[in-house]
This record gives structure tokens, sequence and C-alpha cells, in this order.
């Protein structure tokens, strides 16, 4: 598994989204509940960036109709979304966020 350089731990706040684009693809980066999740950063249901919504109990959600997806499987959580959207496999080296763009789900 290849992992890249997604950004710095200490760039991340608690519960607020971060956009990065890896090799063309666009991925939310999160830090919450002690943990550093990797997700596809656009909505399954509308082509909407995910980082812009709001994060709270371990899920993101789409801002623009309000479908919420897990960060740690990419399962939607409610309507309009029935599609999951890719979580990516994420490790922390000092300061540096890496993601494997290798789907874990």
């Amino acid at each position: 598994m290849t992992y890249v350089r997604a950004c710095g731990l200490s760039e991340l706040e608690e519960d607020t989204p971060k956009r990065v684009e890896l090799d063309g693809t666009p991925v939310s980066v999160v830090q919450t509940e002690g943990e550093v999740f990797a997700i596809y950063d656009i909505c399954s249901h509308a082509n909407v960036s995910l980082s812009e919504g709001e994060v709270e109990d371990c899920q993101i959600e789409c801002w623009l109709h309000g479908s919420s997806f897990d960060l740690r499987t990419g399962k939607p959580s409610g309507l309009p979304a029935t599609r999951p959207v890719p979580v990516y496999p994420v490790k922390i080296e000092g300061d540096d966020v890496l993601v494997s763009l290798t789907q874990e789900s």
C-alpha cells in the first residue's frame, strides 16, 4: 500500500474537515474523537464538497441536503444519499498525515 502526505497533523482542527487533493482525487481529512480519517470529498448524492460540511459523532454532513456519512465506513446514515463514499487508510508519522488512495470501503 502506498501512502502520500495529505497534510500536517498540526494543520488539522478538531471536527473541522480539511480538503486536499491527492493524485487528482479530492479527499477530506478530519480529526475527530482522537483519530484522523480520510474520506472522498464529494457527496454521493450531489456533486458537493463534504469538507464544507460539519462533523459530529464521527460523521460528516453534506451541507446542501443534509446527508451524513460515517467517517469510518463512508456509509450514509440518512437520505437523500443512499450510496457510500470511499474512505481511505490513514497513518500518522510525526506531524505528517499520510493517506493511501487504496479504498478501505
